[in-house]
């Protein structure tokens, strides 16, 4: 059975590009952004944030449901 966590593997340059508009209060839109960073850094990064976010809470809902065949001693092994 395959889980889809919404993980998205790879965002080169063939993903598919969506330009939005955003109105956010320029207070909040300061305290997330870096020095030299844009407006279109701050609102990938945010959005990239929201969809890992998601994607744990997909998996989470997975545990201790799911039987693995590997024991964690044996990944912790290298």
């Amino acid at each position: 059975m395959a889980i889809n966590a919404g993980i998205i593997p790879s965002m080169g340059r063939q993903a598919k590009i969506r330009k939005i508009t955003v109105e956010v209060p320029e207070r909040l839109f300061q305290l997330a952004r870096r020095e030299g960073e844009g407006v279109s850094d701050v609102v990938r990064s945010a959005l990239e944030l929201r969809a890992s976010q998601q994607a744990w809470q997909r998996l989470a809902k997975w545990s201790g449901k799911v039987k693995w065949s590997i024991s964690l001693e044996e990944l912790r092994e290298d």
